[in-house]
Parts: C-alpha cells; structure tokens; sequence
C-alpha cells in the first residue's frame, strides 16, 4: 500500500523526488538537530494521483489524520483548538525550486473562536487579529480564487484612511474592521462564507497547493526553466511560529554568500514583527543581518552558526528562511540558493579552494548558458549618463529597455519587437509573463530576497529592486524620482543589476570583461578568474573537440582566439552575395558552355583568395568548406518583381536584353518549394563547373598556403547527399582537379573529402555512404527540419507557440536537438558509419553544436567534435568539459 504522508524526521535531502525539496530540506535539518518546527509532508505521489484523478487518492485523510494527532500531542496542543489553538502552515513544495510559482496558506486553524483564544493564550490582541486578517487574505486569494487585489486595496483603503502607509501603524480595531471587510468580500466574490471548520481550512488548502501545479504562472515557469510536467509539488504542514508576535519577533530570508556576486560572507533581509511572505514579498523594506545582531544578538549569533552548518553539510551556498518568535530562532526552510552567473562560477571556485569541493565538482555547478550571459554586453563605462535613483543589484546585466509598468503591456509590446524594462512597486507571481519577455525588471519595494530578484536570477534577467526614490505609479503608468523627473510609459530607461544604478535614456553598451579577456586583453576581474579557471578545466577533461562556423578570416581569426580547434563549417554561398551576386547571375543566364566557363573563370580567383585568407587564419588546423548549398531562389531576382518590370519595359518599348533572359532562367529554375529542389549535390551535378571551380579554388588556396611556409588543412564538403551514387560523382571531379592542381603546382595536396548529413536517408545508408566519405558532418538544421517536415523559416512564427504551450515539446527543436527523433537518426548514423569505415571522422555543424543540452548528447554518441559560432566557443568547451566529469 502506497505511503502518502510522512513525518519530517522520516526523510533526508536526498529524497526530493518524493518529499518536494522543501520537505526533503525540512527533514535534513530536522535529523541535524536544528531549531525546525515540527510537521509532516504530503508527498509527490499524492499530489499526481489527485491530479490524474480529480479527487484525493483513497486513504490521504486518514494518513494526514494520524500525522496531525501526532503533531498535536507533540505541540500540546489541537489544531484550531478554541482555548489554546495550534495553528499550521500549508505550503507547496516540488523538486525544483519554483519560487512564488505555486501556493502557500499560512495560520490555518483561526476562525472566529480561537481567535479569541490566541489573543489570550499569547495576551496580544493586536498580533491574534493580524494573523487572523492574514488567513482571511491568503486562503480568500489561494484557496477560493479571489483577486489578490480585492485583499489589497481593502488594505490600503484603511491605511490611507488612517493616513498612514505602514502596517504597524494599523491598531487592534483597525485589525478587527479589516477583517470584517475581508469576510464580506469572500462572501461577495467566492459565493460563500469563508470556513469555520479547522479541518476543512486545513483540507481545502491541500488541495489549492496540489491546483496550483498546473495554474498558468506554474506552467510558464516550468517551460521556461524546463522542468518536467509530470513531477507534481509535495505539500508541507507544519506548526506555526510566529514572526508577527511584536517586535520582539520577525521573519527573514539569508543566504550564506552573496546570490548576486558571490562574493564570500553572509547575506540577508530581515523585517520585525513580520510573517515570511512579508519578506519574499517586498511590501516592506528590510533591514540586514548586520542590523538584526542590532536587534537581536542571541538570534543574530546562532542564526550565523546554523548558516555555517548548513553551508559545510550541503558543500554549497545555501539560501535560508527563518522567524525568531518573541527571541526564539526557528528555521522554515533551506535549499541550495539560486544565483546570478556570475555568482555561480565565484561561488564554484571559492569552495574549490576551500576544499569543500573538487574541480569537477565545481565543472558540474556551473553551465555553459551561465557562461553565455556573462559574455553578454555591459554598459559603456565611459559613456554620458543620466543617473535617475540607485536600487539594490539584484541580478546583473545591462538592460535597456521602454518602460512598461504591468505585465500584459510587456508581453504586448514585446511581441511586436520592442525591448521593455517591467516596472513594478513589487512583482508577484502573476507578473511571470511580463517578466520573462522583459529585458529587465525594476521595483521600487524589496531585496535580494524578493520575489523579482529571486525569479529574475533564476531566469538570467537584469533586476533592479528597491529602489526607494522612486514612487511607482502603475495605473498612471508612470514613476516619480523623488525631488527629480517623471518618467511615463514608453520612455526609454537603462538599469545596471551589477550596480543597482537606473539611468534615464539608452545607455550605449560595450563588450563584456569576459568577452574582453576572449579577445586577448588583460583584464583583473574575478568573475573572469574564476570562468578561466573552470574553462580550463573543461580543456584538460573533455573528449569531444570544438570547432567553430566562420565564413571569413576574421571571423575565424576570433575564434581561435576563442579557443577554436579549426572550422567545423565555412558555408561558401555566404561568399557570392554582394558584389558578386552579379557574377552568379552571368552562369546561371550563361547561354552556352562557354558562357558559364567566363562566369567560372571570374569567381575563380575570388574563392581563391577567400579560401587562402581562411586557411591561414586556422593554419595548423581543420577547415572544413563546404560546397555552396543554397537554393537558387535566393540568388535570383523574385519572379513576380521580374516579370512585373519586364511588363512595364514592353510597355514603354524598352528591350533589355539581359532582364528577358535573366527573366527565362529565373522562370525556368522556379521551384514551388526551393529549400527541397535544386540545391547542394544536385546543384553541383546539374551545373558541374560550380563545384569543380570551387575545388579549385580551394585547392590552390591549399598549394599557395604550402608554398608559403604554411599547415593548410582543407575538408571538403559536399552538402545535402542522399545516395552514395550522388557523392562519388562529385568526388570523381573534385580527384580529378586534384591532380590537376597537383601538376601545375608541383605540390603534393593533402586534403579530406567528406559529406553533411542532413537529410533522413543519408543517416539511413550511412554504412553505403561512409564508403566513399572519409568524414560526416551533420547538419543537424536541415536534419530538424526534413525529419519535422518543419519550414524553419516560416513555422516558428506561426504555431510553435502553441506546440510549445499544449508541450508536444518543451523546446524548439531548432534550438535544443530533438534527440528522441532527430537523435535517434545521429545515432544510427553514426554506428552505421563507424561500422563501415572505423576512422571515420564526425563533427556537428549546425545551431545545436553550441546548445549546451545538444553537446551533452553528442558526446553520448560519439562525435568528434562540435561547431558553433565564435561566440558560442567557451561555451561549447565548458559543456564538453561538463559532459566529461557528469
């Protein structure tokens, strides 16, 4: 029989998948012997077999039951109980960190009884009435679906009444009113009167938690983090302690280093006579753990011990929440904090040399997408600016943006083109959508630990919180420095999450200091010691080799300063725009043979030059070219446009010669579907001077190397090969131009020939085609694209959307491999081709040679090498080293 319920000195970290990390982390802490209230976890398994069935599974109530009369003996005390109540907590808790994402219920067991008695057993009136008006809010808003805001503008009606825009200015009749207005506003807005009944408040928000795996805000999160759909949130119930019992009392939020930086110490938010939400909220400003060891020394000082604790048993930076109760510290939860990139590789670095962990360990707690928003852009030291306010740096970056003060505003603009800056006073949950299309995130309320900054560094966003100068206004849609400008919606904005500073305007922005150090400057920063050290790292351990995409010399010249191991893929048809798209107008209008040997003749020696520029900025290593691969179409004027002019030529009795036989060819090549018809291989067959001059080309460019004192290492590539038969009649003239070459050059031409893969039968006669191959690439674009039947011009903006919402897949398969389908096709590929020709070298060359998920898998199945972009470089070798030591 199935165990739904479990006691917190049951479990231990390590069972997450069934406790939730919430409850896996209470129970840890409670087997330390650490100050945790006591209580018992709803696992996993209960919450999906609720979902899948619509109703609690059988037997839930009696276990929850059991463990309740436990917890009661053990607090002395009865749930609800009117002469001395234990009061309980509900709260969510899946796997993955899910923050504000899902549901929290805090003082259930109050009602209009024991209020009454908690306000004698405690003798604070006030404190039983403001924990009574809060459960009316939460379960109102969590439990019967109200809007938040019916609670909160109640709230700020009765401070304004009072002319006071703090809480502890509200007194024990204000209270009493409040909770009046809140009890006609469940009864108005939820069709009923809000439960009396302890243990149907206590069953009902059970149920609300288990609900709210699948709100909309929990879904977007979970796509946007990629997490699984099908792993449901434990629930939590736990005695109440008492963060609102005077000032004497408060909740806070700490982490054992800094989240944003990294930097070593502690860091944290502290708020007197305050429950939890209050803090992750940020309705009220913080003070520090400096100024609670003002407050509260005894507190202060075993909170810090029970940090250290924590920190060396989880050998990780640990993010805390606590309440001390009239001078009695109690510990809510733990988890490995989440943290800026920059933090993440500090962080990885600093334990490494305090021996908590190894290198490979510390490999492990960074990623190559932490790395990539480190190499984003940062603002222009040097640039004019306009400083508007400073607020706290919450999450790092430069973010320019329009200001946009709600979240369907953000997502409004944002999908049609515009970068935004979300203003808030403070974000909540339902602000989720804005936030991930925003650039960056701005609030005038809360810390480090509010509900933006931690989302926002969970997403990489730019985040700027409590910034107290400014007086947001968001049904006005504007904000107010104080004593200075007014900036409405619209206005361009620019916040630093590295400084916390908010400049008026777009500030110009420049390469980042890790960019920088790529590039060859010496740069002294920490966060660049510490990627180049785990960067290094990942060198010494990887097998899988990284080259990188360049179609010109500079561009290969970066990135072997990147640290580019040659040139997995230098796309040819990139060098016939421009200028020389003429000349390729000329061979495809050529009237005879020696019509298209003059266009040859002349792009000749512009290969020529291109390929020996290429070859000698990866002197020493693999360049692999492949043969121009495009349709026809995008080299050819548009039909329509074409005859369109020819018409009016007729008309006006102009005879242009070259347009009516441009216009023949463009008629005659017209394909329905170009990216499916007369393109790479069949290109080269149909119109055989093409390939053979590129060749050439390269061939040339190899023996002028040579001469020169050079290491050219040329691989050509022949693209979209579905027969065997197809490559070897290329291959017969590329050998035949070889010799060719060879003669006239005197010079003994070591080269490569091999093929992309990128169509569904090539993968499946990989063992015909490894024959006459001496390497694959696979062209993983195309690959998506044929085993899709995906345009990928066209789909991404017209239904992925909705794939992506109703998860027929969690992400684009242009941007992360499908390794079910599309893998299953590498996969083949590659043991096919092994099989037939053991040496055969294999490379990736397309967008997924630098998705850090896509790498790890190509290292599975044993490619050679990946190749990406330059600035995808250090990516790719982090993850490769990543791969290595997983």
């Amino acid at each position: 029989m199935t165990t739904y319920v479990h006691d917190f000195s049951d479990g231990d970290k390590d069972q997450k998948d069934l406790l939730g990390g919430k409850g896996a982390n209470l129970a840890e802490m409670t087997n330390l012997g650490l100050p945790v209230p006591p209580g018992f976890t709803i696992t996993t398994e209960a919450c999906r077999a609720y979902l899948a069935a619509g109703h609690e599974p059988d037997g839930l109530a009696d276990e929850v039951s059991a463990h309740l009369a436990t917890l009661e003996a053990a607090m002395g005390r009865r749930l609800g109980d009117p002469a001395d109540p234990l009061l309980v907590s509900v709260r969510s808790g899946a796997k993955f960190s899910m923050p504000g994402m899902m549901e929290t219920v805090l003082n259930i067991g109050l009602n209009d009884e024991s209020v009454v008695g908690l306000a004698a057993q405690s003798d604070d009136e006030r404190f039983a009435t403001d924990s009574y008006r809060r459960l009316l809010q939460m379960f109102g808003s969590t439990v019967l679906g109200i809007e938040s805001e019916v609670f909160a503008e109640a709230h700020d009606a009765l401070k304004k009444e009072r002319g006071t825009v703090e809480d502890l200015d509200l007194g024990v009749d204000d209270l009493r009113e409040l909770v009046a207005t809140y009890k006609k506003a469940i009864l108005e807005h939820a069709g009923r009167e809000f439960p009396q009944d302890p243990r149907e408040q206590m069953d009902l928000a059970v149920r609300a938690v288990f609900d709210s795996w699948n709100t909309d805000r929990a879904v977007l999160y979970r796509r946007q983090e990629q997490i699984p759909e099908d792993l449901g949130t434990a629930v939590n119930i736990q005695a109440m302690v008492f963060g609102n019992r005077g000032m004497s009392s408060g909740s806070g939020v700490c982490f054992t280093r800094d989240p944003a930086s990294g930097a070593q110490g502690v860091y944290g938010d502290y708020l007197q006579n305050a429950q939890g939400e209050d803090v992750v909220a940020g309705i009220r400003n913080t003070v520090s753990l400096a100024d609670l060891a003002d407050l509260d020394r005894t507190s202060h000082d075993e909170l810090l011990a029970i940090m250290a604790t924590l920190e060396q048993h989880y050998r990780d930076m640990c993010d805390i929440e606590f309440t001390i109760e009239r001078g009695k510290l109690w510990m809510l939860q733990t988890r490995v904090g989440k943290r800026t990139p920059e933090a993440a590789f500090r962080i990885a670095v600093h334990m490494v040399d305090e021996g908590l962990i190894d290198l490979d360990e510390a490999l492990r707690r960074v990623s190559g997408a932490q790395l990539a928003q480190l190499m984003f852009p940062r603002f222009d030291p040097g640039a004019d600016r306009t400083l508007l306010a400073t607020g706290m740096n919450a999450s790092p970056g430069a973010a320019v943006g329009r200001a946009v003060f709600d979240w369907g505003t953000a997502v409004e603009w944002a999908e049609r083109g515009e970068d935004v800056i979300l203003v808030r006073k403070e974000t909540s949950p339902d602000d989720l959508h804005g936030m991930v299309v925003a650039k960056g995130i701005l609030t005038s309320r809360g810390g480090k630990t509010s509900h933006a900054a931690v989302v926002a560094r969970g997403m990489g966003r730019t985040c700027v919180c409590g910034a107290e100068a400014l007086d947001v206004d968001t049904k006005e849609g504007r904000f107010t420095v104080r004593g200075g400008k007014t900036v409405h919606e619209g206005d361009l904005i620019s916040i630093d999450g590295s400084t916390g500073e908010i400049f008026d305007g777009a500030v110009p922005v420049v390469d980042s200091h890790v960019v920088r150090y790529f590039e060859g400057d010496d740069v002294d920063d920490p966060v660049v010691s510490a990627v180049t050290r785990l960067v290094e790292h990942a060198d010494s351990t990887r097998r899988l080799r990284v080259r990188t995409n360049a179609d010109t010399a500079p561009d290969a010249a970066r990135a072997r300063r990147f640290g580019a191991q040659g040139i997995g893929l230098c796309r040819t048809e990139h060098m016939f725009l421009g200028d020389r798209r003429q000349l390729v107008e000329d061979l495809i209008v050529a009237d005879d043979d020696a019509g298209q040997e003059a266009a040859l003749q002349a792009l000749l020696p512009l290969q020529r030059d291109d390929f020996t520029e290429i070859l000698e900025a990866m002197d020493g290593l693999p360049v692999t070219i492949r043969l121009i691969d495009p349709p026809l179409h995008e080299f050819l004027p548009d039909l329509t446009e074409l005859s369109v002019a020819m018409a009016v030529a007729d008309v006006r009795g102009h005879r242009k010669k070259r347009q009516r036989k441009l216009l023949e060819a463009v008629t005659r090549l017209h394909e329905q579907n170009p990216m499916l018809g007369l393109r790479g291989v069949r290109l080269g067959i149909v119109i055989p001077g093409l390939f053979t001059m590129q060749a050439r080309a390269i061939l040339e460019a190899t023996a002028a190397r040579v001469r020169a004192g050079g290491d050219p290492q040329p691989e050509i590539m022949i693209p979209l090969v579905a027969s065997v038969r197809e490559l070897d009649l290329v291959r017969h003239r590329i050998a035949d131009v070889a010799r060719d070459v060879a003669e006239e050059t005197g010079i003994d031409l070591a080269f490569k020939v091999g093929t992309m893969i990128e169509l569904p039968r090539a993968a499946l006669t990989a063992d015909h085609i490894a024959g006459s191959a001496e390497f694959f690439s696979f062209g993983t674009n195309d690959l998506t694209q044929m085993t899709w039947g995906f345009s990928r011009d066209d789909v991404e903006a017209s239904f992925f959307g909705t794939y992506l919402e109703q998860g027929v897949f969690p992400v684009s398969p242009f941007e992360s491999l499908d390794t079910e389908g599309v893998g299953s096709l590498v996969r083949t590929a590659v043991q096919l081709g092994r099989e037939a020709r053991p040496d055969l070298h294999l490379g990736v060359c397309g967008e997924h040679g630098g998705d850090p998920a896509s790498i790890h898998f190509f290292d599975e199945v044993g490619l050679d090498y990946v190749s990406c972009s330059p600035f995808r470089v250090p990516v790719a070798r982090l993850e490769a080293g990543r791969s290595a030591v997983r």
